[in-house]
């Protein structure tokens, strides 16, 4: 395409438009996808099917938006504790080093300024904080179009539960069998802690709670996976109102003596 402006490494597959034909249709520029996705059992077999809300699954992917919000993510993400000492912070340099006049070397009054051999950093890093402030409706736009792309091209996917034993074997091939794509992002519900303990130490499985998915997560990864549970969740929304209740893992609670 000519014009086209290739897009930063990390954004795979993302792209504003769906340029794939097979199974599409076009509308007006706007790639028109199927909402509705299959749910598969462990053992690959259909289970039923799931409507995704277009509102969260068919909008117009924001590049620069999703720029902004990902690289925010990234800053926020730095600890920012870099430092390097002055002149005026190391140690030593309090002599002059030589006499003012009669040596024919330039003039210096301390082992330790910024052209001097151990001396200090002239204009070093500091330790400084990194946070962007970027509104929620920026946060979920940009989610949302994330979301879209990888639904757009065939990459989300729903699975009824990954295992109800604890088996790393068979949780990771539950997982793979949508595609072989190396890295996928697992969406799970709280209360699912089989499946978590099953997934948690592969290497190319990023874990998630459907309260926490965000735009970085879903741009690195290839695909996609919620478990049933999850999705339910995700396209409800937080609780609100007083009958919302904080839900947490057991390595979570904290048992607090009477």
């Amino acid at each position: 395409h000519q014009g086209f402006t290739p897009w930063p490494k990390w954004f795979k597959g993302i792209h504003p438009l769906c340029f794939e034909e097979s199974s599409k249709r076009r509308d007006q520029g706007r790639c028109i996808v199927a909402l509705t996705v299959d749910i598969k059992d462990a053992k690959g077999a259909k289970v039923g099917t799931i409507d995704l809300p277009a509102e969260i699954f068919d909008v117009q992917a924001n590049v620069p938006l999703i720029h902004q919000v990902v690289t925010a993510q990234l800053n926020a993400a730095r600890q920012g504790t870099h430092k390097a000492k002055t002149r005026g912070e190391v140690s030593g340099g309090g002599k002059k080093p030589f006499k003012q006049k009669g040596t024919g070397r330039a003039r210096q009054g301390s082992t330790r300024s910024p052209n001097q051999r151990h001396g200090g950093v002239a204009q070093g890093p500091v330790p400084r904080k990194y946070n962007e402030r970027t509104p929620k409706k920026m946060i979920k736009a940009a989610l949302r179009g994330v979301l879209s792309d990888r639904q757009r091209n065939d990459r989300i996917h729903v699975i009824s539960e990954v295992v109800t034993d604890f088996d790393t074997n068979a949780a990771v091939a539950a997982v793979r069998q949508f595609s072989d794509r190396r890295r996928f992002l697992v969406v799970l519900a709280h209360g699912e802690e089989t499946s978590w303990r099953s997934l948690r130490n592969n290497e190319d499985l990023l874990l998630i709670r459907y309260d926490q998915i965000n735009a970085y997560d879903v741009v690195i990864s290839d695909d996609v996976v919620f478990s049933k549970k999850a999705l339910d969740g995700f396209i409800a929304g937080p609780s609100q109102g007083k009958s919302s209740t904080a839900v947490g893992r057991e390595s979570e609670l904290v048992e607090v003596s009477a």
